[in-house]
């Protein structure tokens, strides 16, 4: 369950780090592509939305003593995503502005705008790269943690199988006792049909004994 996290939560740091580079052009665009660039960033925040909530879901679906951790970093991703909503407000508020400064013919409005804009997409531009990296760091640790589970593994398949081992040297050993025990069984059985043997044999002898000394007499 937490893969899935993991990579919706990938989607979403690409998606994110996309929509604030086009936040951050939407200034330096003709009117035509600046248009299209609002279109385009409004279906990504739906996107990037949706993707919350994926995440919400699976949040949900992990056991109590591991949600915490999860938990912290949706609340660091929702904030991230009202931010990025702002900051599109406020470029498309300083867009509209810029157009209606156009269309008055305020050159010294405008250029205020612009070195506002500049100072607003500097900004941005350093949280993608803050995105980008704990994106990035995310990977790195998602990628120990399957070299330990790996690691485990072996160790476990390891134990399995000298347990293995043990168990067939047990078989065979017990195998040995079990033949070793049968030839003595055999042994006593023979023992003892001897020994009735040589009793029969001895009483024979003794009745033998005692007719040929009856016939005498």
């Amino acid at each position: 369950m937490s893969s899935d996290f993991e990579g919706y939560e990938q989607d979403f740091a690409v998606l994110t780090a996309e929509i604030t580079n086009k936040i951050a052009r939407v200034p330096r665009l003709p009117p035509d592509e600046k248009k299209q660039m609002v279109a385009n960033v409004e279906k990504q925040l739906e996107e990037a939305k949706e993707l919350l909530e994926q995440m919400d879901l699976e949040v949900r679906e992990i056991p109590l003593q591991s949600r915490g951790m999860y938990s912290n970093r949706m609340r660091s991703y929702k904030q991230e995503m009202g931010k990025l909503e702002t900051d599109f407000k406020r470029s498309r508020i300083a867009y509209s502005d810029e157009v209606r400064n156009e269309l008055l013919g305020d050159a010294g409005n405008s250029s205020e705008n612009q070195r506002a804009h500049l100072l607003d997409n500097t900004e941005r531009l350093e949280r993608s790269s803050r995105r980008l990296e704990a994106g990035y760091q995310i990977a790195v640790e998602t990628e120990q943690i399957g070299q330990e589970m790996l690691e485990n593994l072996s160790h476990d398949r390891e134990k399995i199988q000298r347990a293995r081992e043990r168990l067939r040297e047990t078989d065979a050993n017990l195998g040995k006792s079990s033949r070793v025990l049968t030839g003595m069984l055999r042994r006593i059985i023979q023992n003892r049909i001897l020994v009735v043997i040589l009793a029969v044999i001895l009483v024979i002898t003794i009745l033998m004994a005692i007719t040929f000394s009856v016939r005498r007499h």
